[in-house]
């Protein structure tokens, strides 16, 4: 299936999995509607401001998105997501709970819930998902939790749009370099960020960005319906092989 002349939208565009999906989009001939907080940063043909935690605001984008890619699209990219620390639940607050859950969850719903009506038959919805969403690890609840939520909504989504020309992918990744993910889970502690990362050859922003226009190309009787992909080093979210120099 060929990608070029078509439109899309894409949130969490301002960094790592979302910014490296935009980019290949482009490349394939999409045009290109970028969401984020961190508006001045989307490499997008469209940029808008966005938090998908906000009904006001993602209605806002929405509209301009929408307009700006001529009153309906092909492509929904549900990328925005992140993680609050990693702690044993009794040590969670409810701010980093509420912000989890809203972003992941609640964030995904609103934006499908609104773009729906916009989308074109032989469109695709796809989202972010995560190994979090499908096997537990220690101290991460919250984020887990979101994930789980978010695989589910997937699911029922898929069901309720059976029978409609509209193909839904999620894309659920481990460890991933190239993103900001780990600095906003440690809140900007760079040393302890980067060291989720030490020891192992992990899959980049890129690599997830080729799995979306994987599902993207596909023929459009065929629905991709779940990716996952780790480094070859891990197993789960807390089975990592690290190499000894690390």
């Amino acid at each position: 299936m060929e990608l070029a002349g078509k439109t899309a939208i894409v949130t969490g565009a301002s960094s790592g999995i979302g910014a490296a999906t935009v980019r290949k989009l482009r490349e394939a001939g999409v045009r290109v509607a970028g969401g984020a907080r961190r508006v001045e940063r989307i490499d997008a043909d469209e940029a808008f401001a966005l938090d998908v935690t906000d009904e006001a605001s993602a209605r806002a984008f929405v509209e301009a998105a929408v307009g700006a890619l001529g009153g309906s699209f092909d492509i929904l990219y549900n990328n925005a997501g992140l993680a609050l620390g990693r702690v044993p639940f009794w040590e969670s607050t409810p701010e980093d709970e509420a912000t989890v859950i809203h972003t992941n969850v609640d964030g995904a719903l609103r934006m499908t819930r609104l773009c729906l009506p916009f989308i074109r038959d032989g469109g695709h919805i796809l989202f972010t998902g995560s190994v979090a969403g499908r096997q537990a690890y220690p101290n991460g609840a919250s984020y887990i939790a979101a994930k789980f939520g978010l695989r589910g909504f997937v699911y029922a989504l898929r069901e309720d749009l059976l029978g409609r020309p509209i193909r839904i992918t999620t894309v659920d990744a481990g460890l991933v370099t190239e993103t900001e993910f780990s600095l906003t889970r440690f809140k900007g502690d760079a040393d302890t960020a980067a060291a989720v990362y030490e020891g192992v050859d992990t899959p980049t922003a890129d690599d997830v960005a080729d799995c979306v226009l994987f599902a993207l190309t596909r023929p459009p009787h065929v629905n991709v319906d779940e990716i996952v992909m780790k480094a070859l080093a891990q197993s789960s979210g807390s089975r990592i092989v690290r190499r000894a120099d690390a």
